[in-house]
């Protein structure tokens, strides 16, 4: 008897740590900010009664700690991020649904996992579809010819779907930036040379604007400003690689011309 009730809340215990990191997991891979992740695991943790629980997050991993009356700590690895805002805010709504009071931790990790399992909001050629038609407005946004409107949403288009495409292939993400940028940057001089865009400038850097890594930069800032240094100043210098992986494949397109 003593065994059964002293075994039951170390299962809860555990429960709750999936719990939290699973919440975290999703936060993190899907384009959330550290002090995000940390709060919500902490604050999922404190609505289920562990009030001393402690994470520590990195682009790369996260370390979480119950108190310490619960000898139980994980780590886990984050080896693949991406943007996906949506699972973001539905991790933020059950985290809210949790501090109210409305979910018990049974119920809540099972709609986390529904979560983590759920594919991408958008299919590849919508995404493909959408960013060509943005760099088309870019190109108006930033003072471009409308006669050059199709040769943005072409040469945009081919960026981000090059880019899609070679990360599949190729895992080191740099690589499929330069490549693509390489290739958008050649599509656009084609355009001009056979007169079916005009201002080469603008046409390039309309189109490499779906590449640009605005939501790395945003949040690097926002790391920084909250005191998380190490995952700002790593975020900072992924974005930074980010563009010069596309400024140097435009640089290697202009050098043709």
């Amino acid at each position: 008897m003593t065994s059964t009730v002293m075994e039951q809340p170390l299962n809860s215990y555990h429960l709750i740590a999936q719990t939290c990191l699973l919440a975290g997991k999703i936060i993190l891979q899907n384009g959330g900010e550290t002090y995000r992740v940390e709060d919500t695991m902490v604050r999922i943790a404190a609505s289920y009664g562990i009030a001393d629980a402690q994470s520590y997050v990195t682009p790369t991993g996260i370390l979480f700690a119950m108190d310490a009356s619960v000898p139980t700590t994980r780590l886990i690895r984050i080896s693949e991020r991406s943007i996906n805002l949506r699972k973001v805010s539905l991790v933020n709504d059950i985290s809210r649904r949790i501090s109210g009071g409305q979910l018990d931790v049974s119920e809540a990790h099972r709609l986390l996992t529904e979560i983590d399992e759920l594919p991408f909001a958008y299919p590849v050629w919508l995404q493909v579809l959408v960013a060509a038609l943005a760099s088309g407005c870019f190109l108006i946004m930033f003072g471009g010819q409308w006669h050059d409107f199709m040769a943005a949403v072409l040469a945009g288009g081919l960026g981000f779907g090059s880019v899609v495409v070679l990360h599949r292939l190729v895992p080191a993400k740099l690589f499929a930036e330069f490549a693509a940028s390489l290739l958008l940057g050649g599509l656009t001089i084609l355009l001009v040379k056979s007169g079916l865009a005009l201002d080469l400038d603008t046409v390039i850097i309309a189109s490499v604007m779906p590449l640009v890594p605005g939501l790395h930069i945003t949040n690097a800032v926002r790391d920084l400003m909250a005191g998380h240094l190490v995952s700002g100043l790593s975020k900072g210098v992924e974005a930074f690689l980010t563009a010069f992986a596309i400024g140097a494949g435009i640089a290697a397109a202009l050098s043709f011309y």
